[in-house]
């Protein structure tokens, strides 16, 4: 399948609004990095995963990278959001277009270097810490996602919000997995920061990306309604498979 990136003025007007709107949503925090007290998960992971939806992986990644960039020149955005962000954008874009071989490889690469993370990774202190993780790849490779792809350009309202839900859940967990992994290398060799950790949020982040997969999906059903009824879809062609 081709993958349609030319981009009219319509486009890039709106990519420039969901950037600042992901630059806004940066600034509130929705949940605390644990093990790093400093640092927060922000509102800014519900839209990552939608602004991949609608524009694909190439305007996705450049919005939340951008975003992410004055994010953290403003001191409010964290290196693991800016992973996590980029990352949803990246898979959750991929996914949309049809491309989820690219998206699982990305994936898989992503758990097995989290995992395996010398020394410090789950793998090694806390197997049963990656669950959800597998699970979520299981989702990604299974028939609940690429129903959820054919479902994505539907105007049935319950159907759209599964298409968006399974996208969006595997995509932040794919983003979880970037963001964890930055979090492996700031720590360093902290083994007993790494398990605290680990046993400290498995089943918090669980219940975290649902959340957001959850936000996710009603917002981007919304969006959707709206640059649909208002002729405003970028990509629409390319979305319905």
């Amino acid at each position: 399948m081709s993958v349609h990136v030319r981009l009219g003025t319509k486009e890039l007007a709106l990519a420039a609004v969901f950037t600042a709107l992901y630059v806004v949503l940066g600034t509130l925090k929705i949940s605390p990095i644990i093990g790093l007290p400093s640092q927060g998960i922000t509102a800014a992971a519900i839209i990552a995963p939608v602004i991949g939806i609608i524009f694909g992986p190439y305007i996705g990644v450049l919005s939340t990278f951008l975003g992410g960039i004055v994010g953290i020149s403003l001191g409010y955005f964290s290196q693991l959001s800016l992973a996590a962000g980029v990352t949803t954008a990246l898979c959750s874009g991929l996914t949309s277009l049809g491309r989820r071989t690219a998206s699982i490889m990305i994936y898989f690469c992503l758990l097995l270097i989290f995992a395996f993370y010398p020394v410090i990774g789950p793998a090694w202190l806390y197997p049963p810490y990656l669950w959800f993780q597998i699970i979520g790849f299981v989702i990604l490779i299974s028939p609940l996602q690429s129903v959820a792809v054919k479902m994505t350009n539907t105007d049935n309202g319950s159907m759209l919000f599964y298409a968006l839900f399974i996208t969006s859940l595997t995509s932040t967990l794919a983003g979880q997995i970037a963001g964890s992994t930055i979090y492996e290398l700031m720590i360093s060799q902290d083994i007993s920061g790494a398990l605290g950790t680990w046993l400290t949020t498995i089943f918090l982040y669980p219940t975290e990306r649902v959340i957001i997969a959850i936000v996710s999906a009603v917002t981007g059903s919304t969006l959707f309604k709206v640059l649909k009824s208002a002729n405003l879809l970028p990509f629409s062609s390319c979305l319905h498979h």
